[in-house]
């Protein structure tokens, strides 16, 4: 039985975990909407060396009239809710069914295919909101164009088109290749931000499990872990299919832009390093927080070892003293009882077990302070 839209897109945990939205055995390139989705918000921009024009919310039919009239033309499509609006751009611009079959179904990894007339990318953008998510942007490459499509409005392209507008550096001199190599880069550079503040967030539950472990601390720790991996999983094959760009040669990448592309395949590898740094760190802190527990209750056992040791001789003497011997019958039977002293006397001689047991204790190390170990 396929299952209902509402159950198509459920939250577990502050995540949200998504299905496909094809069933088992659709055609291949069937689109299936996800009901939650936005509506399609479409941006334009063409440019060239000379000038610049933006365009907001122009009608699919009309985007055919754009190409051509400049030498790269940007087509950002913000939202998957309406298929219809997404099948006539893949139309207009020529692309794969499969391809926007990917485009629909937002659980795709990040990765790099290649059709006739144009290349497919799959990247994944950090969002921070209540909880860490990654959103799919895909980016088709082809003469003279570049679509990008995004589930939701905002991004992290507006240093991208703020160099386009003030035309620095080769931005607007280049081809489109270098506008999808902008992109990708402004996405891998979204994650260092991201990254930074899970450091700080380690190194604060780094302190939280010195100072006081507790079992939040312990929740905490393993959230960082997930968001942790949530990272690793969206870099990890994104290096893999820059690296695919830069190896293979396409007649849509140019050798210069190769050159830019490695730069950004080192952001990635940076990127990976540093999530495996946090992620080992992450790990430790696990095992530091069952150390201290184990310290801990080591503590607390070692109180109560000396309180019961210290107690154990101060029973024996009040038991002995709590026998009742008939005075009257033998001289032997408890004679101090009648002693003018012998309370006094009982008292002192526990009082003194009980301090000896403590001096004892002190200078072997085990309360009060710690051994040592003398350097050689």
């Amino acid at each position: 039985m396929q299952a209902s839209p509402a159950r198509l897109v459920k939250r577990l945990r502050g995540r949200v975990v998504r299905r496909r939205r094809a069933g088992p055995g659709a055609p291949p390139g069937t689109l299936i909407a996800d009901p939650t989705a936005a509506r399609p918000v479409i941006t334009v921009i063409g440019y060239g060396p000379d000038e610049i024009v933006e365009r907001a919310n122009p009608e699919p039919a009309e985007l055919s009239s754009l190409i051509g009239r400049w030498p790269v033309l940007w087509v950002n499509v913000d939202g998957l809710g309406d298929v219809e609006a997404i099948r006539r751009v893949g139309e207009t611009f020529g692309l794969h069914p499969l391809a926007l079959e990917d485009v629909v179904n937002v659980h795709q990894r990040p990765k790099v295919e290649e059709y006739a007339d144009h290349l497919y990318l799959v990247a994944r953008m950090p969002r921070m909101g209540s909880a860490l998510e990654t959103e799919q942007v895909s980016l088709f490459l082809g003469r003279g164009f570049v679509l990008t499509f995004q589930e939701r409005v905002g991004d992290c392209f507006d240093p991208v088109r703020q160099r386009l507008r003030a035309g620095r550096g080769r931005s607007r001199s280049a081809g489109p290749d270098y506008l999808a190599y902008a992109l990708l880069d402004a996405i891998v550079d979204s994650f260092f931000p991201i990254l930074e503040r899970y450091g700080e967030r380690v190194e604060e539950l780094e302190d939280a499990v010195l100072a006081e472990p507790e079992i939040q601390v312990m929740a905490d720790i393993h959230d960082a872990k997930r968001d942790l991996l949530l990272l690793r999983r969206a870099i990890w094959p994104q290096r893999d299919a820059i690296s695919t760009l830069i190896r293979d040669d396409s007649p849509h990448v140019t050798r210069e832009t190769r050159v830019f592309l490695r730069d950004c395949y080192d952001h990635t590898v940076q990127l990976i390093d540093v999530v495996e740094t946090y992620r080992e760190i992450a790990s430790g802190l696990v095992e530091i927080y069952l150390s201290s527990l184990s310290a801990r209750l080591n503590e607390v056992m070692k109180v109560l070892t000396v309180i019961a040791t210290v107690f154990i001789p101060l029973s024996v003497i009040a038991s002995i003293y709590g026998m009742n011997f008939d005075r009257e019958a033998s001289p032997w039977n408890m004679p101090e009882l009648g002693w003018y002293w012998g309370y006094p006397f009982a008292l002192g001689l526990m009082a003194a077990v009980g301090g000896g047991l403590l001096l004892h204790f002190w200078r072997k190390g085990w309360v009060g302070r710690r051994r040592r170990r003398r350097r050689p």
